[in-house]
């Protein structure tokens, strides 16, 4: 385990000289080393994805470890067991349904498998799962992964086929719903609060809603080249909101498709950076991954950073006064993931080149502790 500790007047690295500090506290950043079984044969190095806990009472995080054909029970302590899926299958998406039950999809085998997660604690190593529900075989390379209508819908990206899919839970049927782009490479979906599906489209530069029957529309994203990654819904709200790899920004997109996008600070030794996840807590704060790409010129370190639920009302020339913390994360040349608010109220995010999980876990301040003054604006390449 690794650990950093900020508090007083302990700057952030590079980005810290364009602080300015209201209070001492103590906040904690740590993370865990994962060690996975053997991979299959032809899977190169990294595997740490996806996270995800029950949210009906669960006590655990769980993770997926793609290139090792594994899942991982995480404790709130830290503490790590490894389970075994099918081999050579790529697990990536893990999502829990109303009823307890862990949902994988497994990639590389084209399928998409459940199980008790209660009975896979139990269960001895090599335990194997098994797809229950659906009546076809989905043969998408299902990526990104979430529930739908209260849970009776289950929703996925096809990563290689430019597609998403639905599994009606209740008759297992499977709809294979083609985008306009079929290279566009669809990563991570959600539900909005509007009840429609939105997508992320890496390489089409576009964020997809899809309506419950498959009826789909793209709307361009105004930076070129993006990349858009996570996407989650606004809390209580009637949007949105994306990371973008390339462009550094996140971004807002309301019901009607407009994109308001929000230049995310960065150091000035790494003016380079790439975000991933991002993710609100439950104060309406957006919490958003930053990281230095792997050969970079100037290495340094990685973050994930906190906004102020200011932003959600927000216009683009006030980032530079919007309060944000940036956390050290403690390992370099991490490549993160995915990041989510834990049942322990922490913040859980995943490393996908370094097999660790990380958590930040924040003292509660009586007043904003950092405001970022002057935000990098520079881009990465267009």
């Amino acid at each position: 385990m690794r650990r950093l500790m900020l508090g007083g007047l302990v700057l952030a690295g590079a980005v810290a000289a364009s602080l300015c500090f209201a209070q001492a506290r103590v906040d904690t950043t740590e993370d865990f080393q994962i060690v996975y079984p053997s991979p299959c044969p032809s899977y190169k190095p990294g595997s740490t994805h996806e996270i995800t806990y029950d949210r009906n009472g669960g006590h655990d995080l769980w993770v997926t470890g793609q290139n090792y054909d594994s899942i991982v029970r995480v404790t709130t302590s830290g503490a790590r067991h490894v389970y075994p899926v099918e081999r050579c299958s790529g697990p990536h998406g893990i999502e829990f349904d109303p009823h307890g039950r862990l949902w994988v999809s497994l990639e590389f085998a084209g399928k998409i498998v459940r199980l008790d997660a209660k009975q896979h604690v139990d269960a001895s190593y090599d335990v194997r799962l098994h797809c229950t529900s659906c009546v076809q075989p989905i043969n998408t390379h299902p990526h990104g992964m979430a529930f739908a209508d209260r849970g009776r819908a289950l929703w996925y990206t096809g990563k290689a086929t430019g597609t998403v899919g639905k599994i009606t839970l209740a008759t297992g049927r499977v709809q294979t719903f083609q985008l306009p782009n079929v290279g566009s490479v669809p990563i991570y979906i959600k539900e909005g609060n509007d009840g429609n599906m939105w997508v992320t489209e890496l390489l089409a530069n576009a964020i997809a809603r899809v309506t419950p029957s498959g009826d789909v529309k793209e709307y361009p994203i105004p930076t070129s080249n993006s990349r858009p990654i996570a996407i989650v819904p606004e809390p209580g709200g009637h949007a949105m909101w994306f990371s973008e790899e390339a462009g550094n920004n996140v971004a807002r997109i309301d019901e009607k498709g407009t994109i308001t996008e929000f230049a995310v600070p960065s150091s000035e030794a790494n003016a380079k950076v790439i975000l991933a996840g991002l993710a609100f807590d439950d104060q309406k704060n957006l919490w958003v991954q930053q990281y230095v790409p792997p050969g970079a010129p100037h290495p340094g370190d990685d973050f994930v950073i906190k906004i102020d639920k200011s932003i959600l009302t927000a216009k683009p020339s006030d980032m530079a006064h919007i309060p944000m913390m940036p956390y050290i994360v403690p390992t370099k040349q991490t490549v993160m993931h995915r990041i989510i608010q834990g049942p322990d109220g922490a913040m859980w995010y995943t490393e996908m080149m370094a097999d660790r999980v990380g958590k930040v876990t924040v003292a509660q301040p009586r007043k904003p502790m950092v405001k970022m003054l002057a935000p990098n604006t520079r881009r990465n390449a267009k």
